[in-house]
């Protein structure tokens, strides 16, 4: 014959089982709380990313259409009787940004010639879009307003190597910054504000001041 467990005993079975139900629902609560307080956490992260995503986008394509639009300036300046541009070709790889600057020519039979200076152009090109990258990573980085070209044009086409000099010396006053520059040239010293010349008397290096 089987003992029937009394009265007392099943209300405090039913008390501690109760207990334990009350504890599962209180702990499942709470972790249905903080389940939904990381799906917030992670929209507000996506959010959140997304506008940051979205000014680097901004503040790159902003960058890109300044340098776009400076060396463009630069190179028709330069070379006047030509139609020669910049154009930016943007890419994103893994998260990544890089910019690739393409040089594009029109010529007068129609024909374009579209590439990287370095590869597709002669060394005048190039040497603009070098002296003009400088000077954007100077005043964008916040340098002290000073470039220094030392015989940064020697292989400078003759024909265009005034106007260079008169560019240069436009740039100056617009951006308000000095270039100091070392150079064989002597068609340079007319665009120079100060121009000085190393001469040797008595055996000695002195400078000349030439205007």
């Amino acid at each position: 014959m089987l003992a029937l467990p009394s009265i007392t005993a099943l209300r405090s079975n039913t008390a501690k089982a109760q207990g334990r139900r009350d504890a599962v629902a209180a702990s499942l609560a709470s972790v249905t709380t903080e389940i939904d307080t990381l799906e917030n956490d992670e929209e507000l992260l996506t959010l959140v990313s997304a506008l940051f995503r979205k000014l680097i986008d901004q503040e790159v394509t902003e960058g890109v259409k300044a340098v776009e639009h400076l060396q463009t300036e630069g190179l028709q300046a330069v070379f006047d009787d030509q139609d020669i541009s910049v154009k930016a070709a943007i890419e994103e790889s893994r998260g990544k940004v890089s910019v690739e600057l393409v040089t594009v020519q029109k010529k007068a039979n129609g024909d374009i010639i579209e590439g990287v200076a370095k590869d597709d152009f002669g060394g005048s090109v190039l040497t603009v879009q070098s002296v003009l990258l400088r000077v954007i990573i100077m005043l964008r980085r916040g340098h002290r307003p000073l470039l220094l070209l030392d015989e940064s044009l020697p292989a400078f086409d003759a024909n265009y190597i005034a106007n260079m000099g008169n560019f240069l010396s436009e740039l100056c006053k617009r951006l308000d910054i000095d270039i100091l520059m070392v150079t064989h040239n002597p068609a340079l010293f007319d665009a120079a504000d100060r121009s000085y010349r190393i001469v040797r008397k008595s055996g000695e290096s002195k400078f000349e001041r030439v205007r």
